[in-house]
């Protein structure tokens, strides 16, 4: 028997009454490829924050329509923080005056590995390098543990190394765990 709250059927109605017109928002003001990811963006901010939707008639698209365009404005700044980010790595003059073709080559290499990573592992890296973040403080940024955050830089600093050297790494062994005497005696 499927029960739900008050809450999620007012969410659900919400979604049924309203998701189609979101995503036709979405569609008509970005790619079209990314107007799913905006009406579901839109979706979540609206669960979360259900008791702010007005329930008056006619007054829930709106408010919609206004969360859809947030994040449609995050979504740019995000893309445009991106890309210049890879422009400046690419855009880094040699520290000295002689013509260093090796660095050239590398700062090349390093602006297309950037490209390639993923969000989350060039938001890592770009609060650790460039904003000079210690962990605690670029954790709090992403809203995550320091722990969290220290195994998120390992993880993008390990696929930075991957995409500027792509020769496969030797296998490391595999190690089996040795039982201990207590569990012998068991």
């Amino acid at each position: 028997m499927d029960t739900m709250t008050p809450r999620e059927d007012r969410f659900r109605s919400l979604f049924a009454a309203h998701h189609g017109a979101v995503l036709a928002f979405a569609r008509r003001r970005s790619n079209p490829a990314h107007a799913d990811d905006i009406a579901a963006e839109t979706f979540l901010v609206a669960w979360r924050r259900l008791d702010d939707v007005p329930t008056r008639p006619g007054e829930a698209l709106p408010w919609l329509y206004a969360v859809a365009r947030h994040t449609l404005l995050n979504a740019a700044r995000s893309d445009r923080r991106r890309e210049a980010l890879a422009v400046r790595i690419g855009e880094q003059q040699p520290t000295t005056d002689s013509l260093d073709t090796d660095g050239i080559a590398r700062r090349a290499d390093l602006a297309t590995a950037w490209k390639r990573l993923s969000d989350t592992d060039q938001e890592v890296l770009a609060l650790a390098l460039w904003e000079d973040l210690p962990s605690p403080q670029a954790a709090r940024v992403l809203g995550i543990s320091p722990t969290a955050y220290r195994l998120r830089l390992s993880r993008a600093r390990r696929a930075l190394r991957r995409l500027l050297d792509p020769t496969p790494a030797p296998e490391e062994p595999t190690v089996r765990a040795v039982p201990s005497l207590q569990e012998n005696s068991r």
